[in-house]
């Protein structure tokens, strides 16, 4: 019977050990997206910048060594990151595609115009710096038109700062519902224990000696629980590379290893905090109060 009970309390004490060392460790993990979106936040402003582009289209009597010509020079441009010739059977091909029909057949003609598609860099890429490269451009006798989204601009331009604002808001108000978290996690598991707590006051023992063993299992309980996150956000980071290349992927070392060892620090010091104040309050209670 005996051996029964010791069983039974010790698949409970697993349990509640795999249950807080899980719950920190989810809590971590979604501290640790905040912690990557903000070491992020300039690489992922550029990524957003340097993918609004605008398009030009060539005039029909162009020869295609000029347009050409003029793809080099563009592409050697300082502002300009990357350019690509889209000739008009191609530009028919890819439209086709979208209709679904072949609209050349239909028609009897080809109505599509060759195109450079063009990319400018990030310092560039704001309503008066595209209008001082579209004038450069139309400079040239073998454009007809640019084409650009002139709204799209504006509204990245005038929210790249905002954005910034409410991720870093963000951040803040997720470390605190963490610790909030982590805390209450903390908190349930050290009251479990709390009988225990008072048998070894009433055996004389003090109250660093009866903290020890308990500050030594939440340091435990934030390493592994950060460790578990930093395994989920090595996951995430190997699945999301892909669509967001050079902006988040494991190119990044200096600032992933950043996040890791932070994501570490911030478990074990959380877990630290909340254990000493856990502890300290049963340390504090008197007999009667441990059953409420």
């Amino acid at each position: 019977m005996a051996n029964l009970k010791q069983s039974t309390s010790g698949k409970k004490l697993r349990s509640s050990y795999i249950t807080t060392t899980i719950s920190i460790a989810l809590v971590l993990f979604l501290l640790g997206i905040i912690g990557l979106l903000s070491l992020n936040a300039q690489r992922l402003t550029t990524y957003v910048k340097e993918n609004i582009g605008f398009t030009i289209l060539i005039k029909d009597n162009a020869r295609e060594a000029e347009v050409k010509r003029l793809e080099k020079l563009l592409s050697t441009s300082p502002f300009i990151k990357q350019t690509e010739y889209v000739d008009k059977d191609r530009a028919a091909e890819e439209l086709k595609e979208e209709l679904g029909e072949d609209f050349v057949d239909f028609l009897g003609y080809n109505p599509l115009l060759s195109s450079i598609d063009v990319k400018v860099f990030a310092e560039y890429a704001n309503p008066d710096s595209i209008a001082k490269v579209e004038e450069v451009i139309m400079d040239f006798p073998q454009v007809k038109e640019v084409l650009y989204q002139k709204n799209l601009i504006h509204l990245v331009h005038q929210n790249v700062r905002r954005i910034s604002l409410v991720l870093a808001t963000f951040a803040i108000m997720l470390l605190l519902i963490a610790v909030a978290l982590i805390n209450n996690t903390i908190r349930l598991s050290v009251y479990s224990k709390r009988f225990l707590i008072r048998t070894m006051q009433l055996v004389g023992a003090n109250k660093g000696f009866i903290r020890k063993p308990f500050l030594l299992n939440g340091i435990i309980h934030g390493f592994i629980g950060a460790v578990l996150a930093i395994v989920l956000l090595a996951v995430l980071i190997y699945f999301t590379s892909k669509e967001l290349a050079g902006v988040i992927g494991f190119q990044n070392m200096e600032i992933l290893l950043v996040l890791f060892a932070l994501v570490i620090v911030c478990g074990m010091f959380i877990t630290f905090l909340s254990t000493f104040f856990a502890v300290n309050k049963y340390l504090n209670l008197r007999t009667d109060d441990l059953y409420f």
